[in-house]
C-alpha cells in the first residue's frame, strides 16, 4: 500500500482555520521591510497566511492580526490588493 503524499498544511491567521497551503495567499514581510502579496509562494522574508475570502481578510484587518504576524504595520494598498474585485 502507498503512503499518502504529504500536503502543506497552514492556518490563517483570521479565523485561525487550518487548510492546504495551495489554498491560502501568502503575505510576506520584505527583508527591506516591505509588506506584500506573495503569489509565488516563495519569497524571502517572515510570511502569514490568509483565506482568500472577503471576510478573512476584513477579519484580519479589523483584529490587526496580520500586522501582527509579520511583525509590520501593513500598508492600504496591499489591504486593497487582497480584497477580491467584484465582478462587472
Amino acid at each position: 500500500m502507498p503512503k499518502p503524499k504529504h500536503r502543506p498544511v497552514r492556518t490563517c491567521v483570521a479565523c485561525r482555520e487550518e487548510a492546504g497551503k495551495g489554498e491560502l495567499i501568502r503575505i510576506v514581510r520584505r527583508p527591506d521591510g516591505g509588506v506584500a502579496m506573495d503569489v509565488t509562494g516563495r519569497a524571502a522574508g517572515r510570511g502569514a497566511y490568509l483565506h482568500a475570502s472577503a471576510e478573512c481578510i476584513e477579519l484580519a484587518r479589523k483584529k490587526r492580526s496580520l500586522d501582527r504576524a509579520l511583525g509590520a504595520p501593513v500598508q492600504a494598498d496591499v489591504w486593497s490588493e487582497l480584497l477580491p474585485r467584484p465582478s462587472p
